[in-house]
């Protein structure tokens, strides 16, 4: 939808156009500002609240919200006042419910709303009109003899188009498996049309078809009664609790086709850590697609078709880190708070929340659930459920039959490795049996690199850090030395620094790199492999 010739008024005209006497709206800006301010709307322009608007703040111009229409203060002196320069009508305005949670969250948190509404605007230009790209559909008409002598791959591409919807030539050379130089030729010669096409929003169509999985009976108990409160249409707090494999996941999805049968939107918190694609590939065989994600890592192209889409309300899922709570969601049905115990959902600089909470609030504005998950929920949350807060809903036991391992401490003083080794006799033992029944095995260290400390055995010079005299870690994979504090990293030379003697270097300690050597070592038949983030992204 284009910006009408009335909703727009160019900056250099705003001083002549200003009415002292006509309507006034209060607009919220961006910025560390207490208050809405007064402006006025110049003959031609109208604005109702929740309109996105570009409005002129000090030196600058800035695109603020109406938050209210009428004046703050009518005995303001009208000279003192603004125009509005523009209404972005392009865009559905912002839902008064969001507006009134971050007023909520403003006074919460004891922050300045126009600080908590720049957290609702972080994407440069979204309220903009979507962006075009160039596309390709089918030609009016065309004569049978030209389409007599075309290729055999110009004919692929032609019947491809007959639907008459426009596609991108990367969508058409995928679908054809011809060139993109044979889609711009037929274009030359009038074989095809060229189009404009709007890039879709990510996640507008989902397959709401009963799962394919087997629930267990705990598993299918919890799903119905998350479906029941779901259906209810009212706000209710949510605690799923199970134990790890309990098939949590699949049981909150079923909360999510709840809301989105209802023709309503869904929000997935993760933290940041949990966005991995396996998340994301259980999600698509649930929903038949991929969800709209939100995370510091998304391109800003990308972000800005999830907060158009989401405005819009034909974006049905987000799945997101914390700040995806302050997407303006046209219609929000429910919240699923993942890994609800997690630190990363609090936010420690800026405006100051946490966005658990806050999601417990952004429920009860809506009038939907909030569902928080976790397989070791945190103290606030269990102290709300036993204080009749929050209802409760338990998974006892792992699905599929599945049985906790069980744990055994070893004491080192009874039974110590060899020297120079770090993996004790029981330990080894354990790994000898799991391999011989094949099955996996995990070994836990929170140390990356091949050893922590790197020092000369002639001399005792050790490896330091010359920005943050953090002492240096060894990767031998990578032959360098690396500081996990600052990340300065260097060549490992070949003789000390200090002495000169050459081969003298001892490695001190174990870092993963090490326990994999000494393991390969033990095990020559064992596959492994080291997941660290030096290697695995």
């Amino acid at each position: 939808m284009g910006m009408s010739q009335s909703s727009f008024l160019s900056p250099e005209a705003a001083p002549e156009v200003v009415t002292k006497t006509g309507p006034r709206v209060q607009v919220m800006v961006p910025a560390p500002v207490a208050r809405a301010y007064d402006y006025v709307l110049p003959e031609g322009i109208t604005a109702k609240a929740g309109d996105y608007v570009r409005v002129p703040l000090g030196k600058r111009d800035m695109t603020g919200v109406v938050w209210a229409e009428g004046s703050a203060d009518d005995a303001l002196d009208p000279k003192k006042l603004k125009a509005v320069q523009q209404v972005y009508d392009s865009c559905p305005p912002m839902p008064d419910v969001h507006r009134e949670f971050l007023d909520w969250v403003a006074r919460y948190t004891m922050s300045d709303p126009g600080s908590v509404l720049k957290m609702s605007l972080s994407v440069q230009d979204a309220w903009e009109p979507a962006k075009t790209v160039p596309a390709y559909t089918k030609p009016d008409n065309i004569p049978e003899k030209i389409l007599a002598k075309m290729s055999e791959q110009r004919r692929k591409v032609f019947d491809l188009l007959q639907d008459g919807v426009p596609r991108r030539a990367v969508d058409i050379t995928r679908a054809t498996g011809c060139s993109a130089a044979i889609v711009r030729g037929m274009a030359a010669v009038g074989q095809i049309r060229t189009a404009e096409l709007t890039t879709p929003a990510p996640c507008t169509e989902v397959d709401l078809s009963p799962p394919k999985l087997d629930f267990s009976k705990a598993q299918q108990e919890a799903a119905e009664a998350l479906h029941l409160i779901v259906e209810a249409k009212k706000f209710a707090a949510v605690l799923l609790d199970g134990v790890t494999g309990s098939g949590k996941t699949e049981v909150y999805f079923e909360a999510v086709a709840a809301a989105l049968s209802q023709g309503k939107q869904a929000l997935i918190l993760l933290p940041e850590i949990s966005l991995s694609s396996q998340f994301l590939e259980r999600f698509e065989r649930r929903f038949g697609t991929a969800p709209a994600i939100w995370h510091s890592e998304v391109s800003g192209a990308q972000r800005r078709l999830v907060w158009q889409g989401v405005s819009e309300g034909r974006t049905k899922v987000v799945i997101g880190a914390r700040s995806a709570l302050f997407l303006p969601y046209a219609d929000l049905g429910v919240i699923v708070i993942d890994e609800e115990h997690e630190t990363s959902y609090k936010q420690e600089e800026g405006v100051l929340y946490h966005a658990r909470d806050m999601a417990v609030l952004r429920a009860r504005l809506g009038e939907f659930p909030a569902v928080m998950v976790s397989a070791t929920p945190s103290l606030e949350t269990m102290t709300n459920v036993k204080a009749g807060k929050y209802a409760y809903l338990h998974l006892p036991s792992r699905h599929g039959g599945a049985t906790m391992p069980d744990m055994h401490v070893v004491d080192l003083r009874k039974t110590p490795p060899d020297r120079q080794r770090f993996i004790s006799p029981p330990l080894m033992t354990a790994l000898t049996e799991n391999l011989a029944a094949g099955e996996q095995s995990i070994l836990f260290l929170n140390r990356r690199g091949y050893a922590p400390l790197t020092l000369c055995r002639t001399c005792g010079y050790r490896f330091q850090c010359p920005s943050c005299t953090s002492w240096l870690v060894e990767h031998r994979r990578f032959a360098r030395l690396q500081c996990h504090h600052c990340g300065y990293t260097r060549q490992m030379p070949p003789d000390c620094p200090d002495c000169k003697d050459t081969g003298s270097f001892a490695a001190c300690g174990p870092g993963v790199e090490r326990i994999q050597e000494e393991v390969q070592e033990l095990l020559p038949d064992a596959r492994t492999l080291i997941l660290a983030s030096d290697v695995v992204t």
